[in-house]
Formats: structure tokens, C-alpha cells, sequence
């Protein structure tokens, strides 16, 4: 594991609609959690950066929240992807590739077709 890694502007947010569309039901921690996991543990998020980015998410009507009980028998928020969320969702997913294939484009070695 190398050393933590901040993230572009935006890319929380996909990150977190993402893992929604994908594992359905979850609560803050959880979605944390597993964005920690796919990203190898190069991630580490805190709640000051997770908690903040679902509550703009659930006020743009892209997530929804419902209270409910954890495992370990805590009350806990469970967040979940609307049909606002999969538009945007699917429109950010297609942004952020094309962004990357252009960038693609300026780290291809040299004498590779261009």
C-alpha cells in the first residue's frame, strides 16, 4: 500500500453514486468503507468528507435516506441511488471518461499513433 491519495474535485461523488448503483442499500460508513476497499486502501475517507457529500447528494434528489438499525444494532442512516441519481450517474461516468481518454492522449510514448 503506497501513501494516501487525495482525489480530484467530483470524483467522491461518483465514487459514491457508483457503490450505491452496485451494492444497493448501504449507510455512510458502509458506502466509506467499501470505496476503501476498491481503491486498495489508497483511499482514506473520513466523515467529515463521506457525511458531507451524501447530505448534497440526498438535497440534489440523487439519493434517498431512511433510518433503520446496523449490525451491530445501532440506528444508522441507509442511503440509497434514485432514478436523478442513475441520470447523473450515467452522465458524470461519461464525462470523467472522455476526460480521461483525452488526457490519455498526452502520456502515450512516443511514435504511438496520435
Amino acid at each position: 500500500m503506497g501513501e494516501k491519495k487525495d482525489i480530484l474535485p467530483g470524483t467522491l461523488t461518483l465514487m459514491i453514486l457508483r457503490t450505491l448503483e452496485s451494492l444497493g442499500l448501504m449507510h455512510g460508513y458502509g458506502v466509506a468503507r467499501r470505496i476503501e476497499q476498491v481503491s486498495g486502501g489508497r483511499l482514506l475517507l473520513n466523515y467529515g468528507t463521506v457525511y458531507p457529500a451524501l447530505l448534497k447528494l440526498e438535497q440534489e434528489g440523487a439519493i434517498t435516506a431512511e433510518w433503520g438499525t446496523s449490525d451491530n444494532n445501532r440506528k444508522a442512516k441507509y442511503y440509497r441511488l434514485t432514478e436523478t441519481g442513475r441520470r447523473k450517474l450515467e452522465k458524470e461516468s461519461r464525462e470523467w471518461r472522455d476526460a480521461a481518454a483525452l488526457l490519455a492522449l498526452f502520456f502515450q510514448e512516443e511514435g504511438e499513433t496520435r
